[in-house]
């Protein structure tokens, strides 16, 4: 099979021709159609989350159908169209996984990351980790789900029943993410760089309240932040954008360090927290929801032995939507 392979930190991937995979006990083997790039693949590559497998094939956004099944699979069926996210496995003994909180398990296993993952032809999967698809998206238009959609939509179900809500940085997980929002009739109020007026247009065509740059305030106090852009400075100044009693959240995995800011920012109640990968259950939810709304999905298409320029798409900023390898 062919797959692009990290061999070391820092460099760019190389495409190879590779032995297929096996699927171990409990495991499904994959035929892969699509597979999204983010900025988590980016921050693999770059070194920038410590001690990935090497060498990896990365890639957590799968979507593809079930070719073979490993001993002891007895939840899916070859032919199964299915996808593949971020989280692929876990202890299923400690207080986390017993409380449905598998998300903070010390022992989790992460595709594309800790296992290979869909920067491939073929890629395997934990049974219990491998995710039903709604069928009103193809292949393409759904990868982007399964990160972009599935880590913002456990932000915004973090951030609790608000009204409305600040967006920092407009990529990947927030064009999905705003649509989810107005449906459920919250308005959003988004911040990009400074200066950046193709975003905040393309914002505002999706629904956007209001946008401005990361340094504005906006028209009214917020209920809540999320910040899916990798900056600690971010964090004041989406503090001064929400009202007493409000929420800052942080969507990713990783994200320079906060700087120093006064107390009085943080007082009258308001909360500063992070989202830590997925549970299944907000797969499963997740995948329900987006069956009746339609969303529209941007995508940016590469073939995968061009998975470098998507990253350096990424990197640069120079992309609308998610970047999808097709395979």
């Amino acid at each position: 099979m062919r797959a692009m392979v990290l061999e070391e930190v820092g460099q760019p991937l190389l495409l190879k021709d590779l032995p297929c995979p096996i699927p171990k006990p409990y495991e499904v083997l994959i035929k892969v159609k699509a597979c999204g790039v983010c900025r988590t693949d980016l921050h693999i590559v770059d070194g920038e989350l410590p001690h990935p497998k090497l060498p990896l094939i990365p890639g957590h956004q799968v979507v593809g159908i079930i070719d073979k099944l490993g001993e002891n699979v007895s939840k899916h069926k070859i032919g199964e169209r299915v996808g593949i996210p971020w989280l692929g496995g876990s202890c299923h003994l400690c207080e986390f996984c017993l409380s449905d909180r598998e998300n903070l398990c010390d022992k989790a296993i992460y595709t594309g990351y800790l296992q290979d993952g869909g920067f491939a032809d073929y890629c395997t999967a934990h049974e219990d980790f491998v995710l039903a698809l709604p069928h009103v998206y193809d292949d393409l238009h759904t990868a982007p789900l399964l990160c972009a959609g599935l880590i913002g939509y456990r932000a915004f179900r973090l951030a609790g029943p608000v009204k409305t809500i600040g967006f920092y940085g407009f990529g990947s997980a927030a064009h999905l993410l705003i649509q989810v929002a107005n449906a459920l009739n919250r308005d959003v109020y988004v911040f990009t760089r400074p200066g950046d007026e193709k975003t905040q247009a393309f914002a505002r065509s999706l629904g956007a309240k209001w946008t401005g740059g990361s340094d504005q305030l906006p028209p009214i106090a917020l209920d809540a932040a999320l910040i899916f852009a990798p900056v600690g400075a971010l964090y004041p100044e989406a503090l001064k954008a929400i009202k007493k009693g409000g929420k800052v959240i942080s969507a990713g995995i990783h994200m320079s360090d906060i700087p120093s800011f006064p107390y009085a920012l943080l007082w009258g109640e308001r909360s500063m927290s992070s989202v830590a990968n997925l549970t299944r259950l907000d797969g499963t939810d997740f995948m329900h929801l987006i069956d009746r709304l339609e969303l529209k999905i941007t995508v940016t298409p590469f073939a995968l032995e061009n998975a470098n320029q998507a990253l350096i798409a990424i990197k640069t900023g120079t992309l609308e939507g998610s970047a999808v390898l097709e395979i």
